[in-house]
């Protein structure tokens, strides 16, 4: 094996949810390895550091206005990567929400289905658009899908994005299943990442002690050690890995 393996020169990426934290780390990290990267997000203006730091480096990215509730945008998405850059080769399905932590029996049926929307459905109307695509042009295809630690293992308090990421990780196994040859699918399940979306729970002192007694390798993730292994998925080094779900969690979900 050569590192020319893990070079994404040539290619498309989408990356969903592209324009802070992992999302952001994932299309940059992308960019670098030599994809031409399309990052998705509701505003326009939050991915404008994304693009400036694809371009500063080098490399080629123009942002996308995206809401992956919403199958009119994606299809768009996938319109606007084809016209810029040609043909999509990759898809990270990154975009989620979390807006709830505490007990199931406080939880709203309004606020559980819109998490599952967004996390769970979002990703599949994503992959869907993606494979039609893949299989109209009579191409082939890679798809991470962005679970959590939460695809494998019960989280507390946070039982709407722990089912959704659930979900994420069975349809990844079934879609890699339906779709090889032509379409590999993968989940990439990252444990706690330093990003804004863990902020509630690392700025509380007693739940961050917590968790961290509970992560053996005892610190958080920066987004960049996620970043890498989406990398690792999306190129020819992982041709045979599909239908996986590939945990980066500093060994949280081994004890």
């Amino acid at each position: 094996m050569t590192l020319e393996m893990f070079s994404l020169a040539g290619s498309v990426a989408v990356v969903t949810g592209g324009s802070r934290g992992i999302g952001e780390a994932i299309a940059v990290a992308m960019a670098d390895a030599g994809a031409a990267v399309v990052p998705v997000a509701r505003s326009e203006d939050a991915l404008g550091t994304t693009v400036d730091r694809i371009h500063d480096a080098g490399g080629e990215a123009v942002a996308c206005v995206g809401d992956v509730t919403d199958e009119a945008d994606i299809e768009r998405v996938f319109d606007t990567a084809e016209r810029e850059f040609g043909p999509v080769d990759t898809l990270v399905n990154n975009a989620g929400t979390n807006p709830f932590f505490g007990d199931a029996t406080d939880l709203d049926t309004e606020t559980w289905e819109h998490i599952m929307d967004v996390n769970a459905t979002g990703t599949f109307r994503c992959t869907r658009e993606f494979a039609t695509r893949v299989t109209d042009r009579d191409g082939e295809g890679s798809v991470t899908n962005i679970g959590s630690v939460g695809s494998v293992v019960g989280l507390p308090s946070q039982a709407p994005y722990t089912a959704s990421k659930h979900a994420i990780a069975g349809m990844t196994k079934t879609l890699a299943a339906d779709w090889a040859p032509d379409v590999r699918v993968n989940c990439l399940a990252p444990g706690y990442v330093i990003t804004e979306f863990t902020e509630g729970v690392r700025g509380n002192d007693e739940i961050r002690e917590e968790l961290l007694d509970g992560i053996p390798a005892s610190r958080f993730a920066e987004p960049e050690e996620i970043a890498g292994t989406a990398v690792y998925l999306a190129s020819d080094a992982a041709g045979y890995v599909t239908g996986e779900v590939h945990v980066v969690d500093g060994g949280l979900a081994a004890i």
